[in-house]
């Protein structure tokens, strides 16, 4: 499991970078619930790196749905910036202050990525080998995204709170897929779905 103060003094330079820029633009438009930023390297950049745990052991490719604040997406990309160079990230964030934002970080860490300003439903299909999200939509549609975005033999991973067996029940009626469970590292109630060969009951 990755730590704050167990990465290389570039990546920890970094996501110090990333927080006080967060911290700052969180006061003009809501990127987090303010009342998390006193916690904030669990609440948040904690709870985004530990998918590195349970993602697949060799990808090239990453694709961040409904980005947000950058978590998950950012915070791997960051992570993977120095050990994985070759790696690529596209950061899909339909709110433009939003998308403001994550270019901002991305310029002043020096971490390269792609932030893509569309509606997830309006791009062409991606072919990601990983797809990440957290905090987006209900797991049936996080599976209508993957199926068009993700590669035949991708893999999805989806950060879900205290009602993830009933998003997984209400999926399993609709869908065709794989999945494991993974316990959170940051919440005991919350769950790390990775999801496999999706397709439409």
């Amino acid at each position: 499991m990755w730590e704050f103060g167990h990465v290389s003094r570039e990546t920890s330079e970094r996501l110090k970078t990333y927080r006080d820029l967060l911290t700052r633009w969180n006061a003009k438009i809501n990127l987090v619930a303010p009342s998390s930023l006193a916690n904030l390297e669990t609440r948040h950049f904690k709870d985004s790196w530990q998918l590195l745990d349970i993602a697949p052991s060799h990808f090239e490719d990453w694709v961040d749905l409904g980005s947000g604040g950058g978590f998950p997406g950012l915070i791997i990309a960051i992570l993977c910036a120095e050990y994985r160079p070759k790696c690529s990230f596209k950061l899909i964030e339909s709110d433009r202050r939003k998308c403001a934002f994550l270019r901002s970080v991305s310029r002043e860490t020096g971490v390269s990525v792609e932030i893509i300003d569309e509606r997830i439903e309006d791009i062409p299909p991606l072919h990601a080998e990983v797809i990440s999200a957290r905090a987006l939509a209900p797991l049936s549609k996080l599976l209508e995204y993957s199926e068009r975005h993700l590669a035949p033999e991708g893999t999805a991973i989806f950060l879900k709170g205290e009602q993830w067996q009933e998003e997984l029940r209400g999926a399993q009626s609709r869908w065709k897929f794989k999945c494991d469970a993974f316990n959170s590292s940051t919440s005991t109630q919350a769950r790390i779905l990775r999801v496999k060969e999706i397709s439409r009951v």
